[in-house]
């Protein structure tokens, strides 16, 4: 069986902010555990940088989860759309566990 590879946002997505205060999303953060507590490979990726992305997973508790923290990418070069991939499906934030 193949380990699953996941990649997961930080705005909107783990946390929320509100003016400047953030406030974590607890039941995707909860699924980000029991992911990485399934095996699954997970990257943390934000358009702020992979050194917020990071910062923002110490901030959560959650740093341990994630293999590495990467900027969003401005393009993909790939010979398939993502829609055509096999493996890889969008699950919104309030739809977490169903990653």
């Amino acid at each position: 069986m193949r380990q699953r590879v996941i990649f997961v946002d930080v705005d909107d997505t783990l946390v929320r902010s509100v003016g400047t205060k953030r406030i974590p999303m607890p039941n995707v953060i909860a699924d980000v555990r029991s992911l990485y507590e399934s095996g699954a490979a997970l990257y943390l990726w934000s358009s702020g940088g992979g050194e917020y992305a990071r910062l923002s997973a110490v901030e959560l508790g959650i740093e341990d989860c994630f293999q590495a923290f990467l900027p969003k990418p401005d393009a993909y070069v790939d010979d398939q759309e993502v829609s055509e991939w096999r493996y890889c499906k969008h699950v919104l934030p309030g739809n977490a566990g169903g990653a």
